[in-house]
């Protein structure tokens, strides 16, 4: 492939992200949400579920319209395709970045210039991010933009959106290119041994970005401010110190600029904790909601899932390097002459090296979910337990149904949910309340 033919599919890809967001439906937004309306539900309803926990479970589901049902299904089946159109997108862009040699005629254009090594692996490393993203930007603006507001889920103009994606992407860029730029220096010194090094480094560069991203990163997207409403404010403060888990404050952000979505998140790692929940929690759900969602995520930090995260993943990314190293070394074998690759060490081999990670990372996506899921169950069953809102759990995650799909097959959830079905959730908290059951 020429060069001139990279640019024009360059241009090309760009032209139809410019399209893809003039086309957005954002006049559907609101409309979405109308029609996908959850039928509310008043304590004395909650007071006449049956005791049987499926029965009970039955009676929240059945309060889905079958827009709602319908919506969410379309939405979070259609997530199953985007995922391997997203793998077959990323192995396209870095068979075109190979095959048209741009790589290869930046590095020998900054070698004329400069020898220092490591700045030219820096500059190749962010050519590659740069490049590798316009390639995918179509769909990157249709998942992320176009897709969210034409399932009402997203609230931005373009203008404001495109400023996150930009900052967003400039971090990832800075971060990235020092963190790739590591690894390569680790190819280059250590030969045989840079896979098991990769992995280790990997896995500290996640624990650092866990330990800066609350304090340093969210506040650069979100406002963050101290909670005010003691009413809401107390009861999360005393399960977190009846639990040991050290935080003074419940700090709340403005995320309903961005999305609808309801979250919270209990972050920290090395004795640090921060408690926080989105403007959304506050706005669309009552109080045993949010006690309900805020035990689930302390559930995380007192279970010390970030260490079993890491641990796990640690494991994962040592078999995935030791795959990438295999399989990368057969692959310059045959064909690193054809595409200017010089050495295993060589920048120009990005690449090929992110095509064969992201094989690895498509094929264990059903081990990575399930990993996952299963230290969501556990909070799950810590956050019923520690706030006792049964039904303040069932009706957050019905919320939920508004881009999850509420009742998969076994199948679906073991490859594609990294969180248990809502309808699953909603029965372990009817059931629950089944054994915890106090007569009128």
């Amino acid at each position: 492939m020429q060069k001139k033919t990279f640019w024009l599919i360059a241009l090309l890809m760009l032209a139809l992200a410019a399209i893809i967001v003039y086309m957005a439906p954002l006049s559907q937004n609101e409309i979405s949400r109308k029609v996908a309306e959850i039928a509310p539900a008043t304590d004395a309803w909650r007071a006449a579920l049956p005791r049987d926990p499926a029965a009970a479970t039955a009676a929240y589901m059945a309060r889905l319209p079958a827009a709602a049902t319908a919506r969410s299904d379309a939405y979070f089946e259609g997530g199953y395709w985007l995922q391997l159109i997203g793998f077959v997108v990323g192995i396209a862009a870095s068979w075109v970045l190979l095959s048209s040699r741009i790589l290869v005629a930046l590095r020998d254009k900054l070698e004329q210039h400069s020898q220092r090594r490591w700045l030219n692996n820096a500059i190749l490393i962010a050519a590659f991010t740069l490049l590798s993203s316009i390639l995918s930007a179509p769909l990157d603006v249709y998942q992320r933009y176009f897709r969210e507001h034409l399932y009402g889920l997203a609230n931005q103009s373009f203008g404001p959106w495109f400023s996150d994606f930009l900052l967003n992407f400039a971090l990832a860029m800075v971060v990235g290119t020092l963190f790739i730029s590591l690894i390569f220096v680790v190819m280059r010194r250590l030969v045989q041994t840079w896979w098991i090094w990769g992995a280790v480094l990997s896995v500290a560069f996640m624990a650092f970005m866990m330990l800066i991203g609350p304090t340093y990163i969210d506040p650069l997207f979100n406002t963050y401010t101290a909670l005010s409403d003691e009413k809401v404010k107390q009861p999360i403060l005393s399960m977190a110190r009846a639990n040991g888990v050290p935080a003074d404050n419940v700090y709340q952000f403005d995320a309903s600029k961005q999305s609808n979505r309801i979250s919270a998140n209990v972050s920290g790692i090395f004795g640090s904790a921060a408690v926080r929940l989105n403007d959304n929690l506050l706005k669309r759900t009552s109080q045993p909601e949010i006690e309900a969602v805020m035990g689930h995520e302390l559930g995380h930090y007192v279970l010390n899932h970030v260490y079993h995260f890491l641990l796990t993943f640690g494991v994962l990314l040592v078999v995935g390097f030791a795959f990438v190293k295999t399989s990368y070394a057969w692959a310059l074998r045959r064909w690193g002459q054809r595409w200017g690759i010089r050495d295993q060490a060589d920048p120009v081999g990005l690449p090929l090296l992110a095509a064969l990670f992201s094989v690895y990372l498509f094929v264990m996506t059903p081990v990575f979910n399930t990993t996952i899921r299963s230290s969501e169950v556990e909070a799950d069953a810590f956050g019923i337990n520690t706030s006792q809102q049964a039904d303040g759990m069932a009706e957050a995650h019905l919320k939920l149904t508004e881009y999850r799909k509420a009742n998969p097959s076994d199948i679906e959830e073991f490859f594609f949910y990294d969180h248990p079905a809502p309808k699953k959730r909603i029965y372990m908290a009817m059931r629950w309340k089944a054994e915890h059951w106090q007569a009128p």
